[in-house]
């Protein structure tokens, strides 16, 4: 047993100031919250895109310390041409697959969601969970996609 609530990472695909996606995260967390866990989120602004910059960059570092610090995440992404936006795969990229001998994600669980600005899709979530295998985590069998998202929150940012 922890001698802390369970630990949740967010990460989501877009930079919008309405992004749905995150729109989508934050709900997700309100109800991860109830169940008693902790959860942050990191903010995608500013990281640099993989590889253009060491791994001491701030906001490289900062994720990575994310990602380490949780035992689970929960990564939500757009769906832009039939996949995750090139923010959300950023955010992945990052996170390192090893480090030394350890895989630090190896065990941790994942849950994905994605929003669509049309008909319902799974490409996104599909996609997400094939990362989520490479990097040996533990995807839930569940998983949301909100189709129409424009049409799914109020103005106040919550879910109809």
């Amino acid at each position: 047993m922890f001698d802390h609530p369970p630990r949740i990472l967010f990460l989501y695909g877009s930079l919008r100031g309405r992004s749905y996606s995150r729109l989508l995260a934050e709900e997700a967390a309100l109800i991860i919250q109830d169940f008693g866990a902790e959860v942050r989120f990191f903010n995608p602004q500013e990281l640099p895109i993989y590889g253009s910059v060491p791994d001491t960059h701030p906001k490289v570092q900062e994720l990575r310390e994310l990602s380490l610090w949780s035992e689970g995440q929960v990564w939500s992404s757009p769906e832009l041409h039939g996949q995750i936006s090139g923010i959300m795969k950023n955010q992945i990229d990052w996170i390192p697959l090893t480090m030394g001998a350890i895989r630090p994600t190896q065990g941790r669980t994942l849950a994905v969601m994605q929003v669509c600005g049309g008909s319902q899709s799974f490409n996104a979530v599909n996609t997400l969970r094939i990362l989520g295998r490479w990097m040996r985590m533990f995807t839930i069998p569940n998983q949301s996609s909100v189709a129409k998202a424009y049409q799914e929150f109020n103005e106040d940012g919550t879910m109809k």
